[in-house]
């Protein structure tokens, strides 16, 4: 009599966001120490699984990447190199921060689950709904930096005296200077993300967002010179004009999404509840 076996089915769910009942508490669950390091080792062993995946196609897109780097920096002989084996560090180098910047949402995500446990439904769907927008901004971030910022800067940098310069570049050096503006722009561009989270929860309102304009313009330009891999007042702007464009959406969305923080939300209900007894 032939035998039949079973083989189990593989269900997907797709994630659904918290629901908020107000008449429902919520309800905090506590994990021991030991509880706590097995979480954040199995999170870091999916990031990391995320990222070698990730490596292969980055691995196959590097040398695309590198070739429009030697496009958009003037150099048509290519880049000097220091050592026989920089071409093969620069590849490896290249095809890391691509798949890093690829799993990005995935170690958001990683990280954001990581720390539910400790907050409420409503905190954990607003976190949830803005990673989306996390994802986004930082791709828009990446891509101005390689795409607009990072060859204006190299195309200006070039002109700077060019009958005493040589402008013959080295790869390593001008993998680094990209590198910094793509990772620095694209942390930089969550700016309106992280706007409305202090926003919603309660920490700063749009009216003071207002009121902190002129310091925002003062920390913008700090973190733009940050950024900015030189000092010249150009590629400041490059930097600087983009992200207080952000600043100034960030607080239209504040002022659109996030008119009452969960904090005066709270408030208010407790208040309420204070009077009905």
């Amino acid at each position: 009599m032939a035998r039949t076996i079973k083989i189990p089915a593989w269900k997907f769910q797709i994630p659904r966001l918290p629901q908020v009942d107000p008449d429902v508490p919520d309800v905090f669950e506590e994990m021991t120490l030991q509880e706590h390091l097995i979480e954040l080792r199995d999170r870091i062993m999916k990031t990391c699984i995320g990222i070698g995946i990730a490596f292969v196609f980055g691995f196959l897109l590097a040398p695309r990447l590198l070739e429009a780097m030697v496009n958009s920096a003037q150099v048509p002989d290519g880049f000097d190199i220091r050592s026989p084996t920089d071409p093969l560090l620069i590849w490896f180098k290249v095809a890391l921060y691509t798949a890093i910047a690829i799993t990005l949402p995935l170690t958001v995500y990683q990280f954001v689950a990581f720390l539910a446990p400790g907050l409420t439904r409503k905190e954990k769907r607003i976190i949830y709904t803005s990673l989306p927008f996390v994802a986004v901004l930082f791709a828009a971030g990446v891509s101005y930096a390689y795409f607009v910022a990072a060859p204006a800067a190299l195309n200006f940098l070039s002109g700077v005296l060019p009958d005493v310069f040589n402008w013959d570049i080295d790869a390593d050096e001008t993998l680094s200077f990209y590198l910094t503006l793509m990772m620095g722009l694209g942390l930089a561009f969550q700016l309106p993300v992280i706007m409305f989270l202090v926003a919603k929860i309660g920490i700063v309102s749009p009216k003071q967002m207002r009121q902190f304009r002129r310091y925002a313009i003062l920390i913008i330009a700090v973190l733009s010179a940050i950024i900015t891999p030189s000092t010249d007042p150009f590629n400041l702007m490059l930097v600087a004009i983009p992200l207080y464009i952000l600043y100034e959406g960030g607080i239209i969305i504040s002022s659109v999404f996030a008119k009452t923080g969960l904090r005066t939300a709270s408030e208010t209900e407790d208040a309420e509840t204070a009077d009905d007894v």
